[in-house]
């Protein structure tokens, strides 16, 4: 018999009764019957019930077990009572009457439990992480995140992508993050960077001729943490393709994600059908460039009907140039009680408040006031007929504005009786953040956000320049590498019309992927980087391999990046990035489990020709 086990905690069946066995795993948790002992043993694969009574050899030593002690056993398996089977487990059906028994390893009293569902402090579970990840849950999410990297790789491979390792230890790269710098031992004085992503090297492959390319790449940034975002580094599934069009990459990456969202998806409904929506629309309907589609609202521009209206607040506002009034639709929300929540959030966010107008059936006290009546005698007049009950806008902004706007308002909006709508004004940089994170409120609160969804949505057409509100500076907002919508030609008119073919992937809020038709021409890219101020030489000192290369026959070429992490989490239906990754930083970039950052020696700073300056001179 092996050494230390016969079969996994998983696989004894009604089969194996009568069968001699050895096993080996932790021990789950210790039950006392009176004199009749169980013991749950539980490794990687799962948990088998161990059962003791006094005639066992090893029963003085078994009432000295301990949870999370690491024993090895050997028993004979033993068919359960009827009334006893466990149909939850796969070896529900059996029990092994433990004969033998050797401590591999004891364990001190635990600073966390692995059984059961106390919470504990992150910090904790960092700190312990080794004991974090025996619990289920995480067993089960790193087991998850194994197979789900497994199968991003056997569908690439099935697209004729082949898999090539990038350096790890490369030059500076400015890529909208900071990086991570590696002192050199021979260089003294230069540094090395840790790659914030293979973007480069990816691109130099293309021009090397090797046509698809993918890697489960790890990429290494230095930014604040955040839930769905690691502050040291993370993984994304990495590809490039060259002769290919940005709806290629589309139809490339769609099939990929696709299958891995239903392979692992338990079942929730995987959208098939992604739209393409344009960055500039997205701002205006969604209040973000990730939105979550499993949500209906969607916001509208309402300042027409505010321009000039007897709310002053909004039409004061609306004579100032850039500035517009966005509605949020609320269907279902039209009560002052959900109005006020509302209010409330938006107070939460920094706000005074959101404008709001709500719809109910007309009152026939309402009449009343309105024509000068008794409530009395408009009940007669509803009864003969002589009035119809219709519906009205209700709330401080539909008296100050009136009727026949506030119904314009709702015409255009299609809402009914019983909706509301929410409002918000000024320049839409500055407000759009807050409208979208007003409409996930309210389709939570309203329950008209599908959970039980994945919806997916290519966001396109973002802009390559911005100009400084302040200075009037033309500068890059986004990917400086992408090929301009209209090439040379683009870059010779307003530099603030130009789209770039660049694109990201959202999924039910989050930015799964994001990619880019790259700038492969030298002269467009030196142009490119002109209007933003960088001179040839700057480029070229800065990006001087990619400048280099596109001089020698350069294809056209684009891909893209998906987040690893991220798509674990989702599929996990987990809301902290660290709950899907096995060793993770905590909030302040510290891996509290190994002590890291750590102070370097005396002799390691003498032989990298470094020397640390306290902060306080």
């Amino acid at each position: 018999m092996h050494a230390y086990r016969s079969h996994t905690c998983a696989t004894l069946t009604a089969a194996n009764v009568g069968e001699t066995v050895r096993l080996s795993g932790w021990v789950h948790r210790v039950r006392d019957h009176g004199g009749l002992l169980f013991i749950d043993l539980r490794d990687h694969y799962g948990i088998t019930q161990i059962i003791a009574d006094p005639d066992s050899p090893v029963f003085a030593e078994l009432e000295k077990l301990r949870s999370e002690w690491c024993i090895r056993i050997d028993g004979t398996v033993m068919a359960r009572d009827e009334k006893l089977i466990n149909k939850t487990i796969p070896t529900g059906e059996v029990e092994v009457f433990i004969r033998d028994l050797e401590v591999l390893g004891k364990s001190e009293e635990l600073p966390l439990m692995v059984f059961g569902d106390q919470e504990y402090p992150e910090e904790t579970r960092l700190k312990y992480r080794y004991l974090d990840l025996r619990r289920e849950a995480m067993q089960d999410n790193m087991k998850l995140r194994s197979d789900v990297v497994t199968s991003m790789r056997k569908r690439m491979w099935a697209k004729d992508f082949r898999e090539y390792q990038t350096p790890i230890i490369t030059a500076s790269s400015p890529e909208g993050a900071r990086d991570f710098l590696v002192p050199s031992r021979q260089h003294p004085g230069k540094f090395y960077a840790l790659p914030q992503a293979p973007q480069q090297f990816k691109q130099l492959m293309m021009v090397a001729g090797f046509d698809k390319y993918f890697q489960i790449a790890p990429c290494f940034r230095d930014e604040d943490p955040r839930a769905d975002r690691s502050p040291t580094d993370f993984y994304q599934l990495d590809l490039e393709m060259s002769f290919v069009t940005q709806q290629d990459v589309f139809d490339t990456l769609q099939p990929v994600l696709q299958g891995v969202f239903e392979e692992f998806g338990k079942g929730r409904k995987v959208d098939d059908v992604w739209p393409q929506i344009s960055y500039k629309d997205a701002a205006l309907w969604y209040g973000t460039d990730k939105p979550d589609l499993r949500n209906p609202i969607k916001m509208q521009v309402v300042s027409e009907h505010f321009r000039g209206s007897g709310f002053a607040i909004f039409a004061s506002l609306l004579e100032n140039a850039g500035t517009e009034i966005r509605a949020i639709p609320a269907p279902k929300g039209g009560s002052r009680k959900f109005c006020d929540r509302m209010n409330k959030f938006a107070q939460g966010e920094g706000l005074p408040g959101m404008g709001y107008i709500f719809w109910r059936k007309q009152s026939a006290d309402s009449i009343a006031q309105e024509r000068g009546i008794t409530v009395k005698d408009v009940n007669a007049m509803v009864k003969a007929g002589e009035i119809v009950l219709g519906n009205e806008a209700a709330g401080p902004l539909a008296k100050n504005i009136g009727p026949e706007r506030t119904e314009a308002i709702r015409q255009q909006l299609g809402l009914e009786v019983g909706d509301a709508a929410f409002f918000l004004g000024g320049k839409p940089k500055a407000f759009e953040s807050v409208a979208g994170r007003a409409r996930t409120a309210i389709g939570d609160e309203l329950g008209l956000t599908d959970k039980d969804r994945f919806a997916f949505a290519w966001i396109v057409d973002f802009p390559i320049y911005e100009a400084d509100e302040e200075t009037g500076k033309i500068d890059f907002e986004h990917n400086p590498f992408s090929m301009p919508q209209g090439g040379m030609d683009a870059l010779l008119g307003d530099p603030l019309k130009v789209l770039g073919y660049q694109y990201d992937l959202a999924c039910n809020g989050y930015e799964l992927v994001s990619g880019a038709i790259r700038n492969h021409r030298p002269e467009i890219m030196f142009k490119a980087f002109e209007i933003a101020g960088y001179g040839k030489e700057e480029v070229e000192k800065r990006f001087g391999g990619l400048v280099n290369a596109f001089q020698y026959g350069a294809p056209p070429h684009g891909g893209c990046a998906a987040g690893v992490d991220r798509i674990v989490m989702l599929l996990a239906d987990e809301a902290n990035i660290r709950e899907v990754v096995m060793f993770p930083m905590n909030q302040r970039a510290e891996d509290l489990m190994m002590n890291a950052p750590s102070d370097p020696t005396s002799d390691q700073l003498m032989e990298l020709g470094l020397r640390l300056i306290p902060k306080d001179q």
